[in-house]
């Protein structure tokens, strides 16, 4: 298959309006860092639009290196503990029923960074009380104390990625292991948790390893699914292997929601935050975001 030209499919919307305006000078005016702008999502002109974006916290330098994220790569060089404070402002200051939380990983801290990151539930929780809050989070190399510390702080949905099938791991998370994903989410769950994982298409995977891979999740009581198309950041990065058709995305989702997984996002361009409002408001009882917020004060 020729992966050098991306499908029709795959026609991203392109950054424009006020909400994206509204957007982009709330994120530049709170210094903050966004995983739309870091890993390159094809999204980014959408939710923008539609004054949504998926604030990315603990910096913005990742101490993995994994072979298909666009995030930089390094040993971060400070903690910034005032951070929370500014992510909640921004939360409050953009009216949002439903935000998404992520950030980089921090294996050089002794807690990976979990003290932060609950921090930061807790400021969005006092500033916005009405706000359901979804956390995105590595894996903490498995300490279940760490993943405790974040689930204390109350989150109303707990998001760890698979990323792929258990055979592509190593080569393409490289640090991150199946089995520890799994466990964490696993972990999430016998919490009480709300738990969520996504999956990229195009990595060289195989129809029967997708196959299982739903199974597994089904297995662990997952509830939220998003499956969507890997694209390649640079050509350094892992490789396109193939661009997956539409419909093979429509039988993904019907497939997952036979075996009982409760939400499946299933498209080229899904993302894990993508509609990540409209995904969670079973579960949050959150209706989804009122795009007309009104963001004059961003």
């Amino acid at each position: 298959m020729d992966t050098t030209r991306k499908p029709s499919w795959l026609r991203a919307k392109l950054p424009s309006g006020p909400g994206y305006t509204a957007v982009r000078k709330l994120v530049d005016n709170h210094q903050l860092h966004t995983v739309c702008q870091s890993a390159q999502c094809p999204n980014l002109g959408e939710c923008w639009s539609r004054g949504t974006a998926t604030l990315m916290i603990l910096g913005n330098i990742c101490t993995r290196s994994c072979n298909f994220c666009a995030i930089q790569t390094g040993r971060p060089t400070e903690l910034d503990l005032g951070e929370p404070a500014r992510v909640a402002e921004a939360v409050a200051t953009m009216q949002l029923r439903h935000c998404v939380i992520t950030s980089v990983c921090r294996d050089e801290l002794a807690d990976g960074g979990a003290s932060v990151w609950a921090a930061t539930i807790r400021a969005i929780r006092h500033r916005s009380p009405n706000t359901a809050i979804e956390v995105l989070t590595g894996d903490f190399n498995g300490r279940t104390e760490d993943i405790d510390t974040v689930l204390a702080a109350k989150p109303d949905i707990f998001n760890h990625n698979v990323e792929t099938v258990e055979r592509l791991q190593k080569p393409v998370r490289v640090r991150a292991r199946y089995d520890r994903s799994r466990s964490v989410l696993r972990h999430a769950k016998s919490r009480g948790f709300t738990t969520k994982t996504g999956l990229m298409l195009g990595l060289g995977e195989e129809q029967a390893e997708v196959e299982q891979t739903l199974r597994d999740l089904a297995s662990d009581k997952v509830d939220i699914v998003t499956i969507g198309q890997y694209l390649q950041p640079t050509p350094q990065h892992w490789p396109v292997k193939r661009w997956a058709p539409p419909e093979e995305f429509q039988h993904w989702k019907e497939f997952g929601l036979s075996l009982g997984i409760g939400v499946i996002e299933s498209g080229a361009l899904v993302r894990s935050s993508y509609h990540a409002d409209e995904q969670s408001k079973k579960y949050t009882g959150v209706e989804h975001l009122n795009t007309n917020n009104a963001l004059a004060s961003a």
